[in-house]
């Protein structure tokens, strides 16, 4: 698998992980009381930074996990200028400390073809994404500042933010 596959997969699972993180059945930071979802994204142990800038609202359902969380529209973004992640307006899964599974919403382009993010997992300092037959992992640090719909990392300078690889798996 290519590094810029390995790099688009992590930055979509990072998007899809940090909507949801979700820890209550909520509107999602609609009043003053209610956490954030990147707030709530922290407290399942995930870096704020992957889910982009702009959500609306949230849910979940702490009995089962499941959760959605929702912008205004879509989002989408380029990294490096070649690699694509986007963003449907709702994206969902299911989401328990260190683990989201059963993604959906979320998606990253690799060459000439969408590969949707269906998991993603904290092990230690890094970020397991995973496309179902190929995985690649990223250090943590790569996660820590929210991209933004439109621009990613780089919306004020010129270049994007590299994201550093770990390692890159695939099944068979």
């Amino acid at each position: 698998m290519s590094l810029s596959l390995i790099l688009t997969l992590s930055l979509l699972l990072l998007l899809l992980f940090s909507a949801a993180a979700s820890p209550l059945a909520s509107s999602g930071g609609d009043d003053d009381d209610s956490p954030s979802a990147y707030e709530v994204l922290q407290g399942y142990n995930f870096p704020a930074g992957i889910l982009p800038k702009g959500v609306t609202g949230y849910e979940l359902d702490r009995s089962t996990g499941r959760f959605s969380a929702y912008w205004g529209g879509s989002c989408s973004f380029s990294l490096q200028g070649s690699y694509q992640l986007r963003y449907k307006s709702t994206i969902s899964g299911y989401i328990s400390q260190n683990k989201l599974t059963s993604l959906s919403g979320v998606s990253v382009k690799v060459l000439f073809l969408w590969l949707n993010i269906v998991e993603v997992e904290r092990v230690g300092d890094e970020l397991e994404f995973s496309v179902g037959l190929a995985s690649a992992s990223f250090t943590i640090d790569n996660f820590y500042e929210s991209p933004q719909c439109g621009c990613g990392f780089d919306c004020v300078g010129g270049g994007a933010r590299k994201i550093r690889m770990k390692t890159l798996a695939a099944s068979i």
